[in-house]
């Protein structure tokens, strides 16, 4: 009931206030953000990019990210652009991020987001800090077994699940709580297998065959890392998945003391060769662990060599973890050939390695060997520092064991607390929201009546403002008839009228210098020439009057190439004209169309006046619901920062502008001029 009486408040507060927000610009914003936001972080996942402009589009995407409303999507741009510094293994970036999306995911009670962002921290403190790691995946399972419990398994959410509870498994298995491991590792395939998706199933098999050969469960542990190759199959982790299996298998054969079955797996991942080759550090380790069977199995053929060729691929890399067991392998080998002193360097080396690496298991073993080849007194001293090394490593054990169980209680004990200060802040919120509510339908009904009185009286002044709006447009349509009629009149005096009667005086100039040879033929042709040049500028001058209305019976893009092909001809310029058939010109707005002629005829007369130019292409395009208009001249060009001082220029970018279009003049000097208008539909 309580339940119930909550979210019919909760809706009631919604309907109230959704009005008063304009909806429309919030989400064009939204959207705009998202697609900048996706694109840098795109840019930022493309590999022909470098780490430093991946991470100068990471930190752009932060930027837009900062400026967005606090919500999942927010969150979910948060975690995009972690993934992206840990690409670049800028780990304590990822850090950071993380711990931002946390802090928000709590602020708007975001559950899915606060265990996501648990889980990368998780990702991050597992190399550093295991019971860290090891809390913040706690965490982060508890919100998904949570969400299980009230929603019910969902696939997406079993997925990531699995993510955690696999990443649980492995940190139980590196502090050799083997049984919990393997449950919870069963629990993340039954995860896996529920949202349809084996991409982590190698993952897991491979961490079961693991425990099982700890646990001695020899033949179960072959079994699991031959189903992590079967889960494998066609995927692009085959071949790698099946030499980690085979290496795996080796090993496992290497425990029962069967060399030879050991070998032979061995081998099959070393097979690989063009996979080998293109990961160094995987040939070497198979190279050293074959190397250390055939030690064991007394078959020396190929020893030490094989064991520098594994020491020779690790030096190159410095790979120091592998180089530890690499050296402890050589220290072995060379103390079973009574070569102490040689076994002794190597076991030093491993030492040394192990100290830097902290890696207190292969330190165990250095020490257990410098007891065997040092002197008395040395090797007693090396048998105590592995005997107190030895309980070290127990008791830090048992500690992280306690640790885990102990984060395990709190973390239950905390989910509880919360539970209850939750019921108790929604009674709080129930009674509050009633209060509300009584006050608010009393406002809604006030607000509803004074509503419904400026309706009507918006609507009467709607109707006034539509009919003076009808009246003054039929005004501007009948100026509009008398200016067309009154500048075609004009233009017929001038061409048939002033033409013809300039044109009769300079006939009558060509006559009288063909008859005379008086001294002063050289002054009519200057005159003559400068009638001609009348002519020109009055034909011009008709030409522009008398197409500033479109006729209706003329076809536009006929319009448009006749006035290319005169004033071109005046000119003696060569030009090209091509027009896209995908645009339909009979339903483009007529104003965009006088626009569009008026945009290439003072396109054109720059270049006739200003270009020097002897060829001009111009194209109309159709793209992505936009008319394109292309003018391109090879004349002389000028300097783009001039534009501002042009008029003919500034002219055009106001047409465009009225066209919610964008222009663009593209040009240097000496290398032409090319004029780009782009006009939506």
């Amino acid at each position: 009931m309580f339940e119930f009486y909550f979210r019919s408040i909760v809706l009631l507060l919604i309907l109230l206030f959704v009005g008063c927000s304009n909806p429309d610009k919030t989400i064009k914003s939204k959207e705009l953000k998202s697609n900048l936001v996706e694109a840098y972080i795109a840019k930022a996942n493309n590999n022909e990019y470098s780490d430093k402009e991946k991470r100068d589009n990471l930190e752009k995407a932060y930027n837009i990210y900062s400026t967005l409303n606090n919500n999942a999507f927010k969150i979910e741009k948060i975690h995009e652009i972690s993934v992206g510094y840990y690409s670049l293994k800028d780990y304590d970036r990822f850090r950071d991020m993380n711990e931002k999306a946390l802090k928000l995911a709590f602020s708007i009670k975001d559950s899915l987001n606060m265990a996501k962002s648990y889980a990368y921290l998780g990702i991050y403190y597992r190399r550093s800090d295991l019971g860290i790691a090891y809390k913040n995946y706690y965490e982060a399972e508890k919100i998904y077994s949570l969400l299980d419990d009230e929603k019910g398994e969902i696939k997406d959410i079993a997925f990531d699940h699995g993510k955690v509870l696999i990443d649980i498994a492995r940190i139980q298995q590196r502090t050799k709580d083997y049984s919990a491991s393997e449950a919870t590792t069963i629990k993340a395939i039954e995860k896996f297998e529920f949202a349809e998706n084996p991409q982590y199933l190698p993952l897991c098999y491979t961490n079961l065959g693991i425990l099982a050969k700890y646990l001695e469960r020899y033949d179960e542990a072959v079994e699991y890392h031959l189903k992590a190759i079967e889960y494998s199959k066609n995927t692009e982790s085959e071949i790698s998945q099946k030499t980690i299996s085979y290496n795996n298998i080796g090993t496992v054969y290497k425990s029962q003391k069967n060399y030879e079955k050991a070998k032979e797996y061995y081998n099959k991942a070393l097979s690989y060769k063009k996979f080998l080759n293109r990961n160094p550090a995987r040939y070497a380790r198979l190279l050293d662990n074959l190397a250390y069977v055939n030690f064991l199995s007394n078959d020396t053929s190929e020893i030490p060599d094989l064991f520098y060729q594994a020491s020779k691929i690790m030096d190159s890399m410095n790979n120091k973890r592998r180089l530890i067991t690499n050296t402890l392998h050589l220290a072995e080998y060379y103390k079973s050939i009574s070569k102490d002193s040689i076994a002794k360097a190597y076991a030093k080396r491993s030492r040394d390695l192990s100290l830097e690496l902290q890696n207190n298991e292969e330190l165990l073993k250095a020490y257990q060997l410098l007891s065997e080849v040092s002197n008395n007194e040395e090797g007693l001293e090396y048998a105590n520092k592995y005997i107190r090394l030895n309980d070290s490593i127990v008791k830090e054990e048992r500690l992280f064991r306690d640790k885990f169980a102990r984060i395990e209680f709190e973390t239950d004990e905390i989910v509880q607390e919360n539970q209850q200060i939750s019921r108790e802040n929604e009674i709080l919120i129930i009674a509050i929201l009633g209060l509300t509510a009584l006050f608010l339908l009393g406002y809604i009904i006030f607000r509803q009546q004074q509503s419904n009185k400026e309706l009507v009286f918006a609507q009467t002044q709607q109707e006034s403002n539509q009919e003076i709006y009808r009246l003054l447009l039929n005004q501007q349509i009948k100026l509009e008839e008398g200016r067309q009629l009154e500048q075609q009149r004009m233009s017929e005096e001038l061409h048939d009228g002033v033409l013809g009667r300039l044109f009769g005086v300079r006939l009558s100039l060509d006559g009288i210098n063909q008859r005379a040879n008086d001294g002063f033929t050289e002054a009519r042709n200057k005159y003559i020439d400068e009638l001609k040049a009348i002519e020109k500028e009055i034909r011009l001058i008709s030409h522009d009057l008398g197409t500033e209305a479109l006729p209706s019976d003329v076809a536009y893009i006929d319009a448009i190439e006749s006035l290319i092909s005169d004033l071109c001809e005046i000119n003696k310029i060569n030009f090209e004209f091509d027009n896209d058939e995908d645009i339909d010109w009979e339903h483009i707005d007529d104003q965009k169309k006088v626009n569009f002629f008026r945009i290439l005829q003072e396109s054109l007369q720059n270049i006739f006046k200003h270009a020097s130019a002897k060829n001009i292409k111009i194209s109309f395009d159709y793209i992505e619901d936009k008319i394109n208009l292309t003018i391109l001249d090879d004349g002389i060009g000028f300097k783009t920062n001039k534009v501002k001082k042009g008029i003919g220029l500034k002219n055009i970018a106001s047409r465009v502008s009225q066209m919610s279009g964008v222009v663009q003049f593209l040009s240097n000097s000496g290398s032409g001029t090319e004029v780009s208008v782009s006009v939506p539909v």
